[in-house]
């Protein structure tokens, strides 16, 4: 693009959010190129500069997103949304340059409405400032992952993002009743009055997990929940994995304890030790049973029954599971295991009970063979009736000189891992989204069904604009 060009674009972008709020500087576009992706922040401790954007935009609200939009249809320009920058694939990333569409200035809690119980709010808004605002009026957003104080509503929706009680609450599609969303053309429009109907697809689904390729979140309602009467905790060490397992997935057909954390023994002597000062051998899990006190009483007993008096794990008691709550997101944020030089990658794979199991061996058989200078640990942290999460994580730790073999080696272990996932019943990705990082996984595991989404993609954005090169599309 020729600088009279640009200078004409930049000039219908200031008129549209504002000259104040759009720039050019070095320093806006280099914090916008660098996120929680492990290349990302490799290359730029390497000395090398990511992809960037030619202007970063903050838009308000919908009206003026819808303007951006606009213009960058008709110039045919890429448009990356960006939240917080704490997504780890990628996916707020510039890599096609354009414009970087910064959506903290719409971070405005709208309503609490207590009989619907939601909070509507700006889809900028850090998450945390959702919880404090329910918190005031005695509720909870029972939202809590680890990124919870530095991501945004709408970079959890764009990823579909899961908290450390899930099993009990869901994960965040499970949490959104309606949306506003701009159209690649910017058409502004509602999802739905209400989360479940029978008139036609859930509109609210092909927005969340999209990663910023259909549209733009730019308002939600989320739910929000009373305070538990009670919270209690309770850790246990299995003597194995198998045990623990077993256990673990026939809790689950009896209630929904809200944290259920297994630690394969690798994790248990190392990551846990930090944690929770476990040093025993074995396979620890961390369980948390909340809500009306009579019925805590009650989940409790079947907890220690079925886990002690059945599968002769170790009652840990309290103290263990109570400090991993306190430090459930001050160990990660600042993220002090993703710094480099230490290479890592979380390959977060979900599938049915009948499947999990060999995941999780087969996935740890190919990294320690073909990759023999990673470490491969795991926990179990999502768990349903019908299946559970794997929360596999490889980790070297001398990690080449050169970023290039450092990035071949970076995609080769995750190819391998996530490969085998899906050679074994599992999916490309959890909750972390699929990002540039993941892509080229895409066609793998859906097959023929991919054209379902690129379809949406060719009908919403026929000109390719919406975060170019994300999610495999």
């Amino acid at each position: 693009m020729n600088d009279l060009l640009f200078t004409l674009i930049l000039t219908e972008l200031e008129d549209a959010v504002g000259k104040e709020n759009c720039s050019t500087k070095e320093i806006d576009k280099i914090t916008h190129s660098v996120d929680y992706f492990w290349l990302s922040r490799m290359w730029a401790d390497r000395g090398l500069r990511m992809p960037e954007a030619a202007a970063v935009v903050s838009p308000k609200n919908a009206k003026e997103v819808s303007a951006v939009l606009k213009i960058a249809n008709y110039y045919k320009i890429p448009v990356t949304t960006w939240g917080g920058g704490g997504g780890t694939q990628g996916g707020a990333l510039p890599v096609a340059g354009g414009i970087v569409l910064d959506t903290k200035r719409m971070n405005e809690i709208y309503d609490i409405n207590e009989k619907s119980m939601y909070i509507e709010c700006g889809t900028g808004a850090i998450y945390k400032h959702l919880e404090w605002a329910a918190n005031e009026r005695g509720y909870a957003t029972m939202h809590y992952p680890s990124s919870l104080t530095c991501s945004t509503v709408g970079g959890f929706l764009a990823h579909r993002g899961i908290g450390v009680v899930s099993t009990k609450y869901g994960k965040i599609d499970d949490m959104v009743l309606g949306m506003e969303v701009v159209l690649p053309n910017g058409d502004i429009i509602e999802t739905s009055p209400a989360p479940k109907h029978a008139a036609g697809p859930d509109l609210n689904q092909i927005f969340i997990g999209s990663e910023g390729t259909l549209g733009i979140m730019t308002k939600a309602q989320m739910r929000i929940y009373d305070m538990p009467e009670e919270r209690r905790f309770r850790g246990f060490l299995f003597q194995n994995m198998d045990d623990a397992f077993c256990g673990a997935r026939e809790l689950l057909q009896k209630f929904k304890p809200s944290v259920m954390r297994l630690y394969d023994e690798a994790e248990t002597a190392t990551l846990i030790k930090k944690i929770v000062g476990v040093e025993k051998k074995g396979a620890f899990m961390n369980v948390a049973i909340e809500g009306v006190s009579e019925l805590v009483e009650v989940e409790e007993k079947i907890l220690l029954d079925t886990f002690v008096n059945k599968y002769h794990a170790e009652d840990l008691g309290s103290e263990y599971g109570e400090k991993w709550w306190k430090e459930k997101i001050t160990f990660f944020y600042p993220g002090h295991m993703m710094d480099v030089p230490q290479m890592f990658g979380t390959m977060d794979t979900i599938a049915p009970y009948d499947k999990i199991e060999k995941i999780y061996w087969e996935m740890k058989k190919a990294i320690e063979t073909n990759f023999p200078m990673a470490r491969f640990i795991a926990h179990f942290s999502h768990w349903y009736e019908w299946g559970c999460m794997i929360y596999d994580r490889f980790i070297v730790d001398d990690v080449p000189k050169d970023p290039h073999d450092a990035l071949r080696l970076h995609q080769e272990i995750w190819t391998c891992g996530v490969r085998t996932a899906l050679q074994n019943g599992g999916v490309v990705n959890d909750h972390h989204g699929v990002g540039i990082k993941l892509g080229r996984l895409m066609k793998e595991q859906y097959g023929p069904a991919m054209q379902v989404f690129e379809g949406l993609k060719k009908q919403l954005d026929p000109n390719g604009i919406m975060n170019p090169y994300k999610l495999g599309l």
